[in-house]
Formats: structure tokens, C-alpha cells, sequence
């Protein structure tokens, strides 16, 4: 139960933020090294790194000690609530700002670059989607069946999984709830395979690569920031995984897991835009 205290819970000082503040240094510093041509920056950035984890992992061994030792009350839940709320905003302009790419390039710069004004500096140019620009790189776009389309239908089938562990963790059915988060975790990974299959084939296959103009440029950024948010959120729902078999979460207090939900349905909407945009228009 949620601690019914109208105090706010003030956490203990932590020098974890100290931590975390050199990983991001060593990072910087190793990959600017690294980028200039010093073999060693590679080090320094993977130093950085495995600082970063030791201090989330740290950290969030904190924030899970004070959930379930019952500390946060209901005005920490909501705080959550909010901050998690604003967190997947940011996400939403982050990909609106993408698909705000592809539809510039889409609808606007490709006709303007094939009008009769500017047929004298490309004549070979040919205004029509998807394109590689003036170059005329040869390539084939990817089609909407086969991988993409059974990626859309494994994403929405962990949305359904998900949904029903949420109910089991609501009615307190521990085994239902480990089977359906399970699947859910199984989903996600099986998406990112596929994922991989997919770009081995377009690169290998289709000739499409980042460098093959607008059109690969907006498809590799789109698709493999979605991966990257993918790759986090199967992450995240191995963690709450594992709280669930440990037994932490209950009925009535489970932000955590309601938190990686609405992260992973997110991610499911994005996809279907994204489908739509990119693969089958």
C-alpha cells in the first residue's frame, strides 16, 4: 500500500549524480578522442560507459528499495505520473520533428526540385517519391509486406500482451501475469531481429543505405531511432519482469510497471505512423 503520509518523501543525499556526471565527461572526452583519430578514445568511451550503468543501475536499486519499502505516498505517485507523462511528450516531438523531415522532403523539396526552374541544373532529375535526389542513385525502396508488415502485427500483439498482464497484475494473478509480460518481452526482441533481418536485406539487396539520398536518410533515421526506443523498452520490460518475480508491485501500487506500459504503447503508435508513412505510402 501507498504510505498515506502528507509529508513529501525527500530522498537521502546520493553522490550517484557525481558518478553519473564523470561517465558523461569520459564519454565526451573518449569520443571527440576517438572521432580525432585516438585509438584510446574508444576506451575512455567504454570506461564512460560502464560507469553510466553501474550509476542507473545503482540508482534505480534506490528508487526500488524506497517504493517497496513503502516511502513514496500518493503525492509521490503522482509526481511520477506527471514526470513520466512529460517524458513521452518530449518522445512525441522528438519523432514529430522526423516525420516533420519527411514530409518536408516528401511533398515540398522533391516537387520544387523537379520543376521546370530547376530542370537546367538536374535535367535527369525525376520529382517523384521515393527518391535518392539528384544523384540518381539507383536503389529499390522498401515494400510494406513480408518483414515490415509482420513486424506491425508482432508490435500490436505486444500491446495485447501487455494489456493482459497489466489485468492479471490488477487481479493479483501472479502466474498470468509472468506469462503475459514474458510474451510481451519475447515480442519485443523478435521485432528487433526482424528489424535486422530487414536492414541486412535493404542493405545487401536493395542497395539502400543512409547515404542513398533523402529517401534512405529519413528511412534508416526514422526506422532505427524506433529500433533504439524498441531495444529500451524490451530493456524495461525485462526489468519489471524480474520485480514481478520477486514479487514487488501490487494491485494497487504498480506506477512502475504502468510507467514501462505507457512507454511501450508509445512505441506501438509511433510504429503504425510510421508504417503507414514510410513503408506503404
Amino acid at each position: 500500500m501507498l504510505g498515506q503520509s502528507a509529508k513529501y518523501f525527500v530522498p537521502d543525499p546520493s553522490k550517484r549524480m557525481i558518478w553519473g556526471s564523470f561517465a558523461l565527461l569520459f564519454m565526451a572526452l573518449g569520443a571527440a578522442s576517438w572521432m580525432n583519430g585516438a585509438s584510446s578514445g574508444r576506451w575512455v568511451v567504454l570506461v564512460g560507459f560502464a560507469l553510466l550503468l553501474v550509476m542507473l543501475f545503482g540508482w534505480f536499486s534506490d528508487v526500488i528499495g524506497e517504493s517497496e519499502s513503502g516511502q513514496y505516498n500518493r503525492q509521490v505517485d503522482v509526481a511520477f505520473r506527471w514526470s513520466m507523462s512529460w517524458f513521452i511528450f518530449s518522445e512525441v516531438m522528438f519523432f514529430a520533428a522526423f516525420f516533420g523531415a519527411l514530409f518536408y522532403a516528401r511533398n515540398l523539396a522533391v516537387p520544387w526540385l523537379g520543376d521546370i526552374d530547376h530542370k537546367i541544373l538536374w535535367p535527369n532529375f525525376s520529382s517523384t517519391w521515393p527518391t535518392s535526389g539528384p544523384t540518381g542513385e539507383k536503389f529499390t525502396a522498401m515494400g510494406a509486406s513480408g518483414l515490415p508488415a509482420w513486424n506491425t502485427a508482432i508490435l500490436l500483439t505486444s500491446g495485447v500482451t501487455l494489456t493482459l498482464a497489466h489485468h492479471a497484475l490488477r487481479a493479483d494473478h501472479r502466474k498470468a501475469l509472468l506469462v503475459w509480460l514474458g510474451a510481451t518481452v519475447l515480442l519485443g526482441a523478435l521485432f528487433l531481429f526482424l528489424q535486422a533481418d530487414e536492414y541486412m536485406h535493404a542493405y545487401h539487396t536493395l542497395n539502400l543505405k543512409l547515404t542513398t539520398g533523402i529517401y534512405g536518410t529519413t528511412f534508416f533515421m526514422l526506422t532505427g531511432f524506433h529500433g533504439f526506443h524498441v531495444t529500451i523498452g524490451t530493456i524495461m520490460l525485462l526489468t519489471i519482469w524480474f520485480r514481478c518475480a520477486k514479487g514487488h508491485f501490487s494491485p494497487d501500487h504498480h506506477f512502475g510497471f504502468e510507467a514501462v506500459a505507457w512507454y511501450w504503447h508509445f512505441v506501438d503508435v509511433v510504429w503504425l505512423l510510421l508504417f503507414i508513412l514510410v513503408y506503404f505510402l
